[in-house]
């Protein structure tokens, strides 16, 4: 049933937003100064960092329309110190596509979800206490965001399944994992990383953190279960309700789609192939937080286990190669939002203001109080954090200039680090510059301004939340 569109506005789509950004910032590289910190390598953290003090003016070098134009490709493999290439992202989530199609063409995702559904009829709702907890885990351990994006092709169908929406998937998955990255505990990517740029241990301020993730997750979940609860309740309630049909059509099969009595058909094969699926997803895990894989690693991973499900069901290779090539299609959309979102950050720094605004960003706090220099502190990193999405490049770039700032405040120097990693937590749970955020919505098929709607009051409450958390810490022991 095609869904009724209503005259007027439309919001745009994910792709002319970031486009419309990245026409922005080009804008800004004509206004704002041109900048530069000097750098020198660190052998603690591999990369060269800036030096606090040691901003002085440089050339401009303003961005024309060729160089929007080119911001797009450029954001595919241009190097960025701080983050892997957005084209080694995309060839993971193409290569997800085509894991996931090989998998549903064997039966097994269909015929496991019916099963699911019957075993987890009435207690449904555990899955997203349990799975928030899960990711959350992944999250605050070792900042768990690209990865995920390989769990939304395999949720949405088992929630919509379940009677809640594509919405409630991603919200699981998005919302879990991101609050674990808002509370960072020892998440290698963004504590750990922040904290050495700070000159302190991970451990200081780790108490803080705890509380702060414990407090943050158990909001988050109670959110996520209140609004999951809703569209169960009453489908009309759900955010994405006029995308119902399009959603159950496209993420199920008329046989997935339909309670199904105990005696159908779930064969050997399909335990085989669910096992086989499982695995793979764990294996991933361990290759990221033990074995120092990453997007490489995962996307053989992937490609091999489509190989060897194809086998053991017996597709064929004509049939596994169309199923591996219509599942990677119907993730090529998402492929090219990662590369346009990273096109942002690639004429920033090429139009030399990126440095300039962090400048500005440091003499900003001089001469404040203390709880008014860790909120400002706060808010600065936020600000930051919608043009440098990821908390490493982040942490890199703006802990060596103010950190040392804090000593002049007497404020604790891990207290700008938990500043930081609140503060970059919640922006990644929104910024369209994020690859994760817009790819994770693009694979649910969740508009982005329905998303801004639907979590909006969930920010307000952890802002509040992590805001009350520094000025209490600054308060009652966050002086040197």
């Amino acid at each position: 049933m095609p869904s009724a569109e209503k005259p007027g506005f439309r919001f745009p789509s994910a792709f002319t937003i970031l486009f419309a950004l990245i026409i922005l910032v080009a804008a800004l590289t004509w206004i704002i100064p041109a900048g530069q910190y000097e750098r020198v390598p660190s052998e603690a953290l591999g990369r060269d960092v800036p030096v606090a003090g040691s901003f002085a003016p440089a050339d401009p070098n303003p961005q024309g329309i060729f160089d929007v134009i080119l911001a797009p490709i450029a954001g595919f493999y241009d190097p960025l110190e701080y983050t892997a290439n957005a084209i080694d992202v995309s060839l993971f989530v193409l290569i997800i596509g085509g894991f996931i199609g090989v998998v549903t063409a064997t039966g097994a995702i269909d015929a496991g979800i019916a099963r699911a559904m019957l075993r987890l009829k009435g207690r449904e709702n555990w899955m997203i206490l349990i799975l928030m907890a899960l990711f959350a885990l992944g999250g605050t351990t070792y900042g768990m965001a690209e990865e995920t994006l390989a769990f939304y092709v395999l949720l949405i169908p088992v929630m919509i399944a379940a009677k809640y929406d594509a919405l409630t998937a991603v919200a699981v998955i998005l919302l879990g994992a991101g609050v674990g990255v808002l509370g960072s505990t020892v998440n290698a990517f963004s504590t750990v990383i922040a904290s050495d740029a700070a000159g302190v241990s991970f451990a200081d301020g780790l108490l803080l953190r705890l509380a702060i993730l414990a407090v943050c997750w158990v909001v988050t979940v109670a959110f996520v279960m209140r609004y999951a609860a809703r569209v169960r309740a009453d489908p009309t309630k759900s955010l994405v309700h006029d995308r119902k049909a399009a959603n159950e059509a496209h993420f199920l099969s008329a046989t997935a789609d339909q309670e199904q009595p105990e005696g159908a058909p779930f064969t050997g094969l399909h335990k085989v192939v669910l096992v086989l699926f499982g695995l793979t997803f764990g294996v991933m895990i361990w290759g990221v937080s033990i074995g120092g894989w990453w997007m490489a690693e995962m996307s053989g991973l992937f490609l091999a286990a489509a190989i060897v499900i194809g086998i053991i069901a017996r597709l064929g290779e004509g049939k596994l190669v169309e199923a591996f090539v219509n599942g990677a299609r119907d993730l090529l959309g998402v492929a090219l939002i990662i590369g346009l979102a990273r096109g942002i950050v690639v004429v920033m720094d090429a139009g030399m203001i990126t440095d300039t605004i962090l400048h500005a960003a440091e003499t900003s706090v001089e001469g404040l109080s203390q709880t008014a220099f860790i909120l400002v502190i706060y808010w600065i990193e936020v600000g930051l954090s919608f043009f440098v999405p990821s908390t490493s490049g982040l942490a890199v770039l703006s802990m060596p200039i103010l950190a040392p700032v804090a000593d002049f405040a007497g404020v604790k120097r891990e207290l700008v680090v938990t500043a930081f990693a609140t503060a970059s937590g919640i922006v990644n749970l929104v910024t369209p510059t994020s690859a994760v955020v817009m790819g994770g919505l693009a694979i649910g098929r969740v508009p982005y301004e329905r998303w801004l709607r639907f979590v909006w009051p969930l920010l307000l409450v952890l802002t509040v939340i992590v805001m009350a958390a520094l000025a209490l810490a600054v308060n009652f022991g966050g002086a040197p």
